[in-house]
């Protein structure tokens, strides 16, 4: 089987656009999997949310990656994965790299947020000087150690200052380095499209409902230029709505709600066959030395 981060360089090679759900957790991300998606995102706010904790810089880097490396073993296709701002200066941004990396992690993002950060989509955030982002994004593009490691770059400077200054750190970065520039929270369909004609490189798409980029269909965002789509509360959204519908039933009919798999359909979707292949052979062999 070839390294996640080759695989996702031969998708982000071919034609048309790579689309990764996003989930917090290795449930999520095997169905994902099993959906068909070439690819999963890692999301930071769903990975607090899971810890109690809003988007708000609280996670620590052993928490984002460790969570990380759970997924990313989890699956078979390449892990994408939120590392925030990097956790530092420059040379906690090589730490970073180096982390995500060796736990079998594909890609990561690096964003420009004056730490600790704020999800792209509310209020309040602040951005680093221009200086001290092109710098993180230099020295994480000289930290991997597999050159096929993707180093997506993101600015957050959209909301704070303008589109035309987002642009200019998405070429920045392009240029020292960065494999993909990530433009968060464009606000009208015209400045969506017109990233990737801007931006002299790759593209990736935000989808966030509710957030500040309008939703539309995907296949539209293919058609303006750009490469990778992330989908990160997909799989929370899913979840707390099925969550609270399910809690909703027990609490109106004091009965558990209806599945439509038994215990063991679900355990086999997190590989319960191979490991009963082990148990066996391993229990066979004991009973052979036994005789």
């Amino acid at each position: 089987m070839s390294q996640p981060a080759s695989q996702l360089r031969r998708l982000l090679a071919a034609p048309g656009m790579v689309i990764a759900p996003g989930a917090y957790d290795a449930i999520g991300a095997r169905l994902i999997e099993q959906a068909g998606f070439p690819a999963v995102y890692m999301t930071g706010a769903g990975t607090s949310a899971a810890r109690g904790f809003p988007d708000f810089g609280l996670l620590d880097l052993g928490e984002m990656v460790g969570n990380a490396a759970t997924m990313a073993r989890s699956i078979s296709v390449p892990l994408i994965a939120d590392a925030d701002t990097g956790y530092g200066n420059e040379l906690n941004v090589t730490r970073t790299v180096r982390e995500y990396e060796s736990r079998g992690v594909a890609a990561i993002h690096i964003e420009d947020q004056v730490s600790p950060k704020r999800c792209g989509h509310l209020d309040g955030k602040e951005v680093i000087a221009r200086v001290d982002f092109i710098s993180k994004i230099r020295a994480a593009v000289e930290a991997r150690r597999n050159e096929d490691f993707v180093v997506i770059a993101r600015t957050d400077a959209r909301a704070v200052l303008s589109l035309d200054e987002a642009v200019w750190r998405a070429n920045a970065a392009l240029d020292a380095g960065a494999d993909m520039a990530f433009v968060e929270a464009m606000q009208t369909i015209e400045e969506v499209a017109a990233v990737p004609k801007q931006v002299k490189g790759p593209c990736l798409l935000n989808v966030v409902p509710g957030g500040r980029t309008p939703i539309f269909d995907l296949r539209q965002a293919e058609e303006m230029g750009y490469k990778l789509a992330i989908l990160p509360g997909l799989m929370l959204k899913a979840a707390i709505e099925a969550g609270d519908a399910a809690l909703d039933e027990l609490k109106r009919t004091h009965q558990a709600p209806g599945v439509s798999q038994s215990v063991a359909q679900t355990f086999r979707r997190f590989g319960a066959d191979e490991w009963d292949a082990l148990r066996t052979r391993f229990n066979a062999g004991a009973a052979m030395e036994q005789k």
